[in-house]
């Protein structure tokens, strides 16, 4: 993964500031590459096709700002996840499965991370960055431009449709 980014880093600095540039722009990379790149394999399920996702995300924050912050770099995955697959529709489903309510017990991580890979594109990213990342719903509705409320659902709608998938596989 870095090297496809790092390879294409040298079209964003000028050859007197190399070195300065090139470590901020190391330093910024280093602290959010493992956390977008979890993102976008969560999102892709293809390793390949999140690296390239990650590499295109970075190149997007760096055009845009020189030091860009965690927001920018969030802003700039999301543009590119826009392009993967549509973002902002919510696919919820208001009726509850009685498959959904008989689960209990504890659930093997294989089934939980197939369960997630199969969600629809905005409930992934609702659950991956509220469950996994931490975000709260009013930072998720302002980065997928939602509303806190249409956040819960989603969050909540996600979470229904991962027990079912994972009561199908038990």
């Amino acid at each position: 993964m870095a090297s496809i980014f790092q390879g294409t880093l040298s079209g964003f600095v000028t050859a007197s500031s190399v070195s300065s540039a090139r470590l901020q722009y190391d330093s910024i990379y280093k602290e959010n590459c493992h956390r977008i790149y979890s993102l976008a394999f969560w999102i892709t399920g293809n390793e390949l096709t999140a690296e390239q996702l990650s590499a295109n995300t970075f190149l997007r924050a760096f055009a845009t700002s020189q030091q860009p912050a965690r927001e920018h770099i969030d802003r700039a995955f999301l543009k590119e996840v826009r392009e993967l697959a549509p973002v902002g529709t919510l696919t919820l489903n208001s009726t509850i499965s009685a498959e959904t309510e008989a689960i209990y017990g504890n659930i093997k991580r294989i089934h939980l991370e197939e369960s997630v890979l199969q969600l629809p594109a905005t409930e992934k990213l609702i659950f991956l960055l509220h469950d996994v990342e931490g975000y709260q719903h009013g930072q998720i509705s302002s980065l997928l431009g939602l509303t806190e409320e249409e956040s819960r659902r989603g969050l909540h709608q996600a979470r229904l449709q991962v027990r079912t998938l994972i009561s199908k596989m038990l």
